[in-house]
């Protein structure tokens, strides 16, 4: 009775006018900037927080929560349209996105991520209330041990996305080791692999990869040939999903729900680990896996679900 009492009092303060305005007015900011390629939650944040600084306490919660929420969703937009994803969480989604808007269907991946968000979203934020206080002793039981188990997943994980040769994909598993290595040490405080350029002291950040990787290769490739240029993005033309793709998006859905909602209580997990397992998840339970990479529309259900949930459930252990 206290979690009911308590759910009705957050619900009430909540719905309060006030408090859906900022609200909206913190999704929509957040949609709009998370939008821009390379950008992501962290950043968003970092740039609108200083707006909430006049604001009381609740409502200041209220929109950063909209603002985090729609800089998770504004990053698929890019992924799947120029595919640049805004953030790390959206890799996986420029996959089949990007491949179903060459194919003419940018606007069925459009609405499966914004309907695979908003379902996930809502499931997740009545996961919170109902198994809160469940779900944060889970949390809180994580080692050092179970960490490590996480990181092992995610490199495994890594090499089940993989498209064509095993040792290329383990070679560049190393190569991301490699790179995340440089910058200052956690535990000493030594600069790692910094060469005494005072840049690399806090790392290489996922913005300049992810433009390197995907934005500038694009470009190129853009440039090389008048041929491929043409085989670019079809207008989108229907945003809304067919009934074939309704039952094939849903349960993918559901499960990326499902999956995300738990690993965003991890500490330490959060969307980008929820993403990658849900697409490894929906390859590996396929009866034609090789659909996937080529504009399958569970590749894009799937992990946007996934980083969806996990954001919501993320905010049990912040």
């Amino acid at each position: 009775m206290d979690v009911l009492s308590g759910l009705w009092f957050g619900l009430g303060v909540a719905l309060e006018p006030a408090n859906i305005g900022f609200c909206f007015i913190g999704a929509l900011l957040g949609t709009l900037i998370g939008v821009l390629p390379g950008v992501g939650p962290v950043a968003t944040i970092a740039l609108l927080l200083p707006i909430t600084f006049g604001l009381p306490a609740t409502s200041a919660v209220i929109m950063l929560a909209g603002i985090f929420y729609g800089a998770q969703y504004g990053g698929s937009t890019t992924a799947i349209l120029i595919k640049l994803p805004g953030e790390t969480s959206s890799v996986v989604t420029t996959l089949d996105g990007y491949a179903m808007a060459q194919q003419g269907r940018g606007g069925a991946a459009l609405a499966t991520a914004a309907l695979g968000s908003f379902f996930a979203g809502t499931v997740a934020t009545l996961f919170i209330a109902v198994a809160g206080p469940i779900l944060t002793s889970v949390a809180l039981s994580f080692s050092s041990a179970e960490y490590f188990s996480l990181m092992v997943l995610g490199l495994i994980a890594s090499v089940v996305l993989a498209h064509g040769s095993v040792p290329k994909a383990v070679a560049m598993i190393f190569v991301g080791l490699a790179i995340g290595l440089v910058g200052t040490d956690v535990n000493s405080g030594e600069l790692r692999y910094a060469f005494d350029i005072q840049e690399l002291s806090d790392g290489i950040g996922f913005v300049p990869v992810v433009l390197g990787l995907f934005g500038v290769s694009e470009v190129v490739r853009n440039l090389e040939t008048s041929d491929w240029r043409t085989a670019r993005i079809s207008a989108i033309s229907r945003l809304w999903l067919s009934r074939e793709e309704f039952r094939q998006a849903g349960p993918a859905s559901l499960r990326g729900t499902l999956l995300g909602s738990f690993l965003g209580v991890l500490p330490g997990g959060g969307a980008s680990l929820a993403a990658f397992a849900a697409y490894g998840l929906e390859k590996k339970l396929a009866k034609e896996p090789g659909r996937f990479g080529k504009g399958a529309i569970e590749g894009v259900a799937a992990p946007e679900s996934a980083n969806n949930a996990a954001a919501q459930t993320s905010f049990i252990p912040l």
